[in-house]
């Protein structure tokens, strides 16, 4: 860096748009790379972190991304802007990559005063497509909502940002320590620390042991972060077959797929379990690494049940093995996993969907494994979903029980009832039609009860509420959920994750006991719940869709 690199206050306005999420703030690449976009948000997470008067003086941030388009002019921007602000040392994954699991890792191993993590997970990347920056606090989770709502007051009036004038970008290839201005940037290898934490809660001498014995696995990284990840501890350290992982180099439009891990997306992961060449076990991750999709031959897991069937095997690792204090799921997730809990008497949770919902939780003790329908679980080992390490629970598990997925599966629906499920996605729909659609469903929740549709009866409907039983808080309108008095519910959400347009998300599932009177397919199995919410929502008269455009 040139002697000369200086401070530098630059005069800025208020930028629309800058609200961020549960998932912090996702716009499309193009509009973060707007003059100031990303620096007047940048300035308003340290505005609310810091200190009054002393910005970021003494603070150690963690920093990385999933690698996506922008990432690394994003990343140089970043640094520039801590080191004005005050920043003793920043943590940057090698190359500017750290998957978000990673990134709460290496925040909760380092103790950093918590981190800035570059993606926007599942959603396409390049210059046409998305970008996100979030902020996640010193336990490694992501930012509650009174951070997130404090960032969003300074961005309506801010009006200066700094940032270091005439500085040189730093070379991030290189593991170690070098200077910009008076802070310190370590360059630190983005696998390590992560690969730590997996070899305390997994037996890898049984996983060597059943790669040797002639398992076979397909993990499809989908281009995206996961792939060194995945390679260095499935086939470098665990003995996976070279190739085991695909699409394992990340790129910046993640070679033009749409990295989501869902039946649509990894459709040819899918047809290979399918077919007559399958693996033994199949998975894939996302954009960031925190999602995963489990398959097995001639089986696809839902998130739901991976959660159930996780959540009763978990004490099979050693990292579980005292067993769980309780298991949490968003309201979206189908209820198996409760089945699950109330069977082993632990504590089960329902909260709105966002991972920072379980966060408190876990820093309270009171559960070990949280889910997601939308492909994501984790465990207290980190704050984030974790896309690697369910894979790795499912492979010990697996070492274990010696047994396929297919008859893992079926195991548990006998001993707890099947709760068939399935989730239709409406993209890209007109955004007044979709709340139009929302603002009736709303109107008419407490006229449902008593009432027949597709020939089901509602028994219960209701807005769901969340009050959290740590800090006291209360989400409200995080969804409408319609209760059937056969054992069947529809949830509906308009979805928060995309960029374009909106997107309105329904949630079917239906429970039996006797799964084998409903078959294998969940859409024959839950068509009467499809139907119900079909009619009751008036899906087809609001948004013009006869069907959905994602069924998963």
């Amino acid at each position: 860096m040139p002697a000369a690199a200086t401070v530098k206050t630059v005069e800025t306005t208020p930028i629309e748009g800058q609200k961020p999420g549960t998932s912090g703030l996702r716009k499309q690449t193009r509009v973060f790379m707007q003059p100031d976009f990303l620096e007047n948000y940048v300035q308003a997470i340290f505005d609310v972190i810091g200190n009054p008067g002393n910005e970021l003086a003494g603070m150690t941030l963690a920093l990385g991304g999933d690698g996506r388009y922008f990432n690394d002019r994003a990343i140089q921007v970043i640094l520039k802007m801590a080191a004005a602000n005050g920043a003793a040392r920043v943590l940057v994954g090698r190359d500017g990559i750290l998957s978000t699991p990673a990134a709460s890792a290496v925040i909760r191993a380092r103790k950093t005063d918590g981190g800035l993590i570059l993606s926007a997970s599942h959603n396409p990347a390049g210059e046409d497509g998305d970008f996100g920056l979030k902020y996640n606090i010193p336990a490694g989770g992501p930012a509650p909502e009174a951070i997130t709502e404090a960032i969003y007051r300074r961005t309506q009036e801010i009006t200066t940002y700094r940032i270091l004038d005439e500085a040189d970008d730093l070379d991030l290839s290189a593991l170690g320590e070098t200077t910009l201005g008076g802070m310190t940037v370590e360059i630190i290898d983005p696998v390590a620390i992560y690969a730590g934490v997996m070899r305390d809660l997994f037996d890898f001498d049984a996983l060597r042991a059943l790669f040797k014995s002639g398992f076979t696995l397909r993990f499809d990284a989908m281009h995206a972060v996961t792939g060194p990840y995945a390679k260095a501890i499935l086939e470098d350290e665990l003995g996976a077959p070279a190739g085991s992982v695909m699409n394992a180099t990340p790129l910046p439009d993640f070679g033009g797929g749409h990295p989501d891990p869902n039946p649509v997306w990894a459709k040819p992961l899918l047809d290979l379990v399918m077919g007559p060449d399958a693996p033994d076990f199949a998975a894939a991750s996302d954009g960031d690494g925190d999602r995963n999709m489990i398959l097995g031959r001639g089986v696809y897991v839902t998130p739901s049940d991976s959660l159930a069937v996780l959540t009763a095997n978990a004490p099979l690792a050693p990292g579980y093995a005292k067993g769980l204090a309780g298991v949490a799921r968003s309201m979206p997730t189908s209820r198996a996993a409760d089945r699950v809990a109330k069977r082993l008497g632990i504590n089960t949770f329902e909260t709105p969907t966002g991972w920072k919902f379980f966060g408190n939780l876990l820093d309270a003790g009171l559960v070990t494994l949280c889910g997601e329908e939308s492909a994501g679980t984790g465990s207290d080992h980190v704050r984030e979903k974790d896309g690697l390490w369910a894979v790795l629970l499912w492979l010990n598990i697996l070492a274990e029980r010696r047994e396929s997925v297919a008859g893992i599966l079926q195991a548990h629906w006998r001993e707890y009832g099947r709760d068939y499920y399935t989730r239709h996605d409406y993209e890209g729909v007109d955004k007044a039609a979709a709340e139009a659609l929302m603002d009736e469903l709303h109107q008419q929740l407490a006229a449902l009860p008593g009432k027949s549709f597709g020939g089901l009866t509602v028994s219960a409907a209701d807005d769901f509420a969340y009050d959290d039983p740590v800090d006291g808080s209360r989400a409200t309108g995080q969804g409408i959920r319609i209760f059937f008095q056969e054992n069947a519910r529809a949830v509906f959400r308009l979805s928060g994750t995309g960029t374009v347009g909106a997107t309105l998300r329904v949630y079917l599932e239906r429970f039996e006991d006797d799964p084998a009177r409903l078959g294998d397919d969940p859409q024959e199995a839950l068509a009467a719940v499809i139907k119900a919410a079909g009619e009751i929502a008036g899906i087809a008269a609001h948004l013009g869709r006869e069907e959905p455009d994602v069924r998963t």
